[in-house]
């Protein structure tokens, strides 16, 4: 029987709109040139002892501030839209840093790091789906669920990050073509939702999933140097232009939380 309370509780996602895609992809690119802002420019420039450190640093501060997010997140009482990305932005973030310092540092590669992964965003969300019945977003409006939410989250920007970088690098398509590779997928997704009757639950993970990697490796061409097929830009201001873009879109164009689960 279903829990009557559930009509009392607020849904704290937003409503999955062309709004929502477009922010998600913007904060995606943005963990991804504010964390390779820190973990590269600001703490290990130098050596690849230095950059190693780098990313172990910087995934234990992107760490505690996606914590705190989430924490801060699952005690709203209500849907607020900048709480929302915030955390979003948070776990693009860690996921970004704690992705090189598994392919990079702990030299698990690409392959390796991206199998691992693949296999926690898969049990999580099987986990999620056995303790509660649904990994739809409309279920998200308990403090259990949410935790479940978050935590496919972080392991799906996490898993996006590792992909970007395999494609971009180790098949030598360059970063404009990985791009078009996650491109492609997310319009054949998109495709998949209008024309087929697929579960738009499963399409929705899938477009989540694939939006990261896409924004990874559009964050890296911004970023990284000319020689390696970036534009060179500087990591602090893509990551400030970003930033001003998505609080932008996110005053401009008010977003109403998920419809309740029926």
């Amino acid at each position: 029987m279903r829990d009557s309370n559930l009509d009392t509780i607020a849904i704290k996602v937003p409503q999955v709109t062309l709004l929502f895609w477009i922010i998600k992809i913007l904060a995606t690119t943005l963990g991804e040139t504010g964390g390779d802002a820190v973990t590269m420019s600001w703490l290990g420039e130098t050596t690849p002892e230095a950059k190693a450190g780098g990313y172990l640093i910087g995934t234990g501060i992107f760490g505690v501030i996606f914590i705190a997010a989430v924490f801060v997140q699952i005690r709203a009482k209500k849907f607020h839209p900048s709480l929302y990305w915030l955390t979003i932005v948070a776990t693009t973030t860690v996921g970004t840093t704690l992705a090189d310092y598994c392919d990079r540092s702990l030299g698990i590669g690409y392959t390796g790091g991206s199998a691992i992964l693949l296999s926690c965003v898969i049990g999580s969300l099987l986990i999620w789906r056995w303790s509660t019945g649904s990994v739809s977003i409309d279920t998200v409006n308990t403090p259990k669920v949410e935790v479940f939410y978050w935590v496919t989250i972080m392991f799906s920007q996490t898993l996006g990050t590792a992909l970007g970088d395999w494609v971009a690098d180790t098949n030598e398509m360059g970063y404009s073509g990985a791009a078009a590779v996650f491109g492609g997928l997310l319009l054949l997704t998109a495709l998949l939702y209008y024309f087929t009757s697929i579960s738009r639950v499963i399409l929705f993970w899938a477009a989540f999933i694939l939006t990261r990697p896409l924004g990874a490796v559009v964050g890296d061409f911004l970023d990284k140097p000319l020689a390696e097929g970036g534009l060179a830009l500087s990591r602090y201001t893509a990551s400030l232009a970003l930033l001003v873009v998505i609080i932008a879109l996110i005053l401009i164009f008010p977003q109403k939380p998920a419809s309740k689960a029926h």
